[in-house]
């Protein structure tokens, strides 16, 4: 690359950053929406399913077995009682509304069954419109009543003067989440996601606003070649890229308290890959479209709807159905996704994220190579 080479890079790089500042839609979206999308999906998106709303009709409430039963679910942290009642009405109305997700109703002979050594009815009604928390909840009551189980039948032994059965004792030990948070898991997802977002959307409209504005035809006209003009357009983009990648980490560190246990270094190194990636994805986006609501349409459709969708963000891709798990292999931000929790929460090294971080290398090449080789310099007849 010769020294006249580097000024045209550099001109056009710079008329790029006069045009940003020149365009607060822009600039804001640049700057403000990846602190506006970790602040949202830091805080609003979790999947933990704790205070599981109950009514509770207890039919045997003179009973202190019972009592000591539903002190089980009070002083736990997954549910809340509401409310008690004394008729199937309320619970009806109450689930129908979605004041409660569940209802527990004890029979009025409960007592009377465990302490004559029966095996005890209880009632759980729930909400299954909502699918998955209707199934954790269920768990959850299953723990709840398994546990008290255990301890009756510890008691009721011991009150014969027998030993306690044999049983299994499951002793559980978490690896890298031990409070199984999930904004851990989220907000490594989200930086992934803004980055690709912000990347592809910002410069999906540098090349179509030339076209539109009619800047196009004077660039063609001057010395400046085609992956010189592609460089300058690139550089402004990959610099706010860092810049936002930089909030991104700064945020899940010290707002969210995620940690990051491995390499700094390693982190930069990949997110150059998928970000050089990303905005040639944007970039070619742009040269396709040559107008700039037809870009923002094609870039949407192309990052931001799969990167959240198929990505392995929120939704686990072996859940999905064999053939969509056939197309995951295509979206970028599942491999980045992979790294930066890798980075996040276990501090891998590149040794475990071989495969991923080849397929980032594969992605910005192949991204660089068709921006660079579609962009020709001739007014459009």
């Amino acid at each position: 690359m010769t020294k006249q080479s580097l000024k045209r890079i550099k001109a056009v790089a710079w008329k790029e950053f006069i045009q940003i500042k020149r365009d607060p839609r822009s600039l804001t979206l640049a700057l403000g929406i990846p602190v506006f999308l970790l602040f949202l999906f830091g805080y609003a998106l979790s999947l933990d399913i704790d205070h599981v709303r109950t009514v509770v009709w207890n039919q045997d409430a003179s009973s202190e077995l019972t009592r000591n039963f539903l002190l089980n679910f009070k002083n736990s942290r997954y549910f809340k009682i509401i409310k008690y009642t004394d008729n199937y009405r309320d619970i009806e109305r109450m689930i129908n509304s979605g004041e409660v997700i569940m209802a527990l109703v004890i029979p009025k002979d409960f007592s009377h069954y465990i302490e004559s050594g029966q095996k005890a009815p209880l009632q759980l009604l729930m909400d299954g419109s909502d699918a998955n928390t209707a199934t954790i909840a269920r768990g959850y009551v299953q723990a709840v009543v398994s546990r008290y189980n255990t301890e009756l039948l510890s008691t009721t032994l011991s009150a014969r003067g027998m030993k306690p059965t044999k049983s299994l004792d499951a002793r559980t030990r978490i690896w890298f989440n031990m409070g199984l948070t999930s904004t851990w898991f989220i907000v490594p997802g989200v930086i992934a996601m803004i980055i690709m977002i912000i990347a592809a959307l910002l410069t999906s409209i540098c090349i179509a606003r030339e076209w539109e504005r009619g800047t196009m035809e004077q660039l063609i006209s001057t010395p400046v070649k085609g992956p010189e003009l592609i460089a300058g357009k690139f550089i402004p983009y990959f610099i706010i890229g860092l810049f936002d990648l930089i909030v991104g980490v700064l945020m899940a560190r010290f707002l969210f308290a995620v940690p990051f246990r491995g390499s700094y270094l390693l982190l930069m190194g990949l997110s150059f890959l998928f970000l050089a990636g990303a905005l040639s994805q944007g970039i070619l986006i742009s040269i396709v479209a040559k107008t700039q609501l037809m870009a923002s349409q094609m870039a949407t459709l192309t990052t931001m709807i799969p990167t959240i969708i198929l990505s392995g963000f929120i939704y686990p891709i072996f859940n999905m159905p064999q053939a969509l798990q056939v197309v995951t292999y295509f979206i970028p931000a599942r491999y980045y996704i992979v790294v930066l929790r890798e980075l996040f929460l276990k501090g891998n090294g590149l040794n475990s994220m071989w495969d991923e971080a080849l397929f980032l290398f594969l992605f910005a090449a192949i991204m660089v190579f068709f921006a660079v080789t579609k962009f020709k310099k001739k007014v459009a007849v």
